[in-house]
């Protein structure tokens, strides 16, 4: 699948809820969800009744989207999680949580995962004193991950050093002064704080 490179916030529109693709201004009141509900295109406003295939691609577009992934990385994940124990979705999940990218976002190091996957891209991060490019990298428990030295002082990272009892998820671990986090434990279902009905997409796959 092609690169989105429309507006982010005709995603949202798209799937009727925020994404958070746009950092802060998810949030204020600049956000073109508060005024325009309706789905994109001349036939958003009009009443449709969704199939029970809709609804179920409509939450796999909406998890893709959230986590910014293509079509095949998001396959890939939910052929992983089916050879795992447990249950599917829920394994799928977490393994998508792993993504450094994420992690980076997590921690507070970007404003948006789109910004956090820049930053990894970029080749501003480590894992464990190794540089690391690949925004796909997953995550491992008692992996440390660092801004690099020689980008600790970018005014980039400027409100983060700033921004006290930053809030994190409980599995990561983070020192806003020195820029570093840990990977306390692997994330759990009830860790990842995302609307998403996970059963919906492990039905539709499963066709």
């Amino acid at each position: 699948m092609a690169k989105y490179t429309g507006p982010d916030c005709r995603l949202c529109r798209r799937e009727g809820c925020k994404l958070y693709l746009k950092g802060d201004k998810c949030n204020s009141d600049k956000c073109p969800l508060l005024k325009k509900y309706a789905p994109p295109g001349d036939h958003g406003k009009g009443r449709k009744k969704n199939s029970g295939y809709s609804v179920q691609l409509r939450e796999k577009q909406k998890t893709k989207r959230f986590y910014g992934v293509t079509e095949k990385q998001f396959k890939m994940y939910y052929d992983k999680a089916s050879e795992m124990r447990g249950v599917t979705g829920e394994n799928m999940l977490v393994l998508i949580e792993r993504r450094l990218d994420n992690v980076v976002y997590r921690m507070g190091l970007g404003a948006s995962r789109a910004m956090a996957r820049q930053i990894v891209n970029h080749g501003h991060i480590t894992v464990n004193g190794k540089s690391v490019n690949i925004p796909s990298y997953i995550v491992k428990t008692g992996d440390i991950i660092a801004v690099k030295e020689n980008k600790k002082d970018a005014e980039l990272w400027n409100t983060v050093k700033e921004t006290k009892n930053l809030s994190i998820v409980k599995w990561l671990s983070f020192d806003n002064t020195t820029l570093t986090g840990t990977v306390v434990a692997l994330p759990e279902r009830a860790d990842i704080d995302l609307d998403i009905k996970e059963h919906l997409i492990v039905e539709l796959y499963s066709k």
